[in-house]
């Protein structure tokens, strides 16, 4: 983790609680662990929103975490250590392989009443990780995952508005109190989120499908290319339908990797799935069926256009911005 700068006096002493202080943020302060895309987006929401007072940074490169600074994404930068002992609610926005290590770190740092929770992208090893990591205090991490983001990475590319009327997944836990589930609810509200539940297991085989497989499919289709003897023309010939579907190739390898390898059996499922589905329109192709085609994509395009009009209709519609102190949606 960056090295930090010193705490001001008001980070010197536990946080007062917001519950006897109506008039202070419900988390004075937060504290975002990896101030990048995901991370810093939820970090603009909640301070434009006013659920949070004050927001300390942590990170592993100094260069990334002063960039936060510099944007004013972030108030302070801390050690992870140091960021534990004040927080009301951490977010934990890392690549999934490194959660282990930073919650482990956490543990014996956490006060009573501080909230944990996480962005990342597979729920099953995370849970598994907080228990290992956090023992006892893992009542206090409610997992969660924002199905939103974009292709680029870094504390310049966090948004305002990224989680606006999109979902967000919470997966809570047996040992978690039903108002410690609401509070954290309420801060994703707060970010005009529409926030569902679901156990971690449907998670992962939801998420292997809408989210891990297209991952996949647009690294492949490029690695393809990149193997061709006649690459350097294919790239010159590359145009917008090729942009459209390779463009989330440009997303952050190691946190791609994590989820590929994170979420291994049930995405593995869904490559044999598809692969499946490729095999029938290539007997399709090689038999010269027209109409058999002509099934397929009309069903694809029909379904598709249907999904983009409810997608976009969503998109439309303002997202009230709830309070943190749970109203809204």
């Amino acid at each position: 983790m960056a090295s930090g700068v010193s705490s001001p006096p008001a980070l010197a002493q536990p946080a007062v609680s917001a519950a006897s202080r109506p008039d202070e943020p419900r988390f004075p302060i937060l504290v975002v662990v990896g101030v990048g895309l995901i991370g810093g987006s939820f970090a603009l929401a909640l301070r434009e929103a006013g659920a949070v007072g004050r927001v300390v940074g942590v990170g592993r490169s100094r260069a990334s975490i002063d960039e936060a600074l510099r944007l004013g994404v972030i108030d302070e930068v801390l050690e992870l250590e140091a960021a534990t002992a004040v927080a009301d609610l951490v977010f934990v926005a890392t690549p999934v392989g490194q959660m282990e290590p930073i919650l482990a770190r956490m543990a014996a740092h956490l006060r009573p009443g501080t909230l944990v929770t996480d962005g990342g992208s597979t729920k099953c090893d995370v849970v598994a990780a907080a228990t290992r990591a956090l023992g006892p205090r893992v009542a206090q991490f409610i997992p969660g995952h924002p199905v939103a983001g974009a292709e680029k990475s870094g504390a310049a590319a966090a948004q305002l508005g990224l989680y606006r009327n999109r979902r967000v997944v919470l997966t809570p836990l047996a040992e978690n109190a039903p108002a410690d589930v609401a509070r954290v609810e309420a801060a994703w509200r707060a970010c005009g989120a529409i926030v569902s539940h679901m156990t971690a297991e449907r998670h992962d085989r939801v998420l292997a499908t809408i989210s891990h497989l297209p991952h996949v499919l647009a690294y492949a289709l490029v690695e393809d290319i990149v193997a061709d003897p006649d690459a350097q023309t294919l790239w010159q010939f590359a145009a917008g339908g090729f942009r459209d579907f390779s463009r989330i190739a440009s997303s952050h390898p190691e946190m791609w990797r994590d989820i590929c390898l994170a979420n291994r059996d049930a995405l593995l499922e869904r490559i044999d799935g598809y692969a499946a589905t490729l095999d029938r329109l290539r007997s399709l192709i090689e038999s010269g069926d027209g109409d058999g085609l002509d099934a397929v994509f009309r069903r694809a395009r029909n379904e598709r256009n249907r999904w983009l009009e409810q997608f976009e209709a969503r998109q439309r519609v303002p997202a009230p911005l709830a309070s943190a102190d749970g109203g809204g949606q």
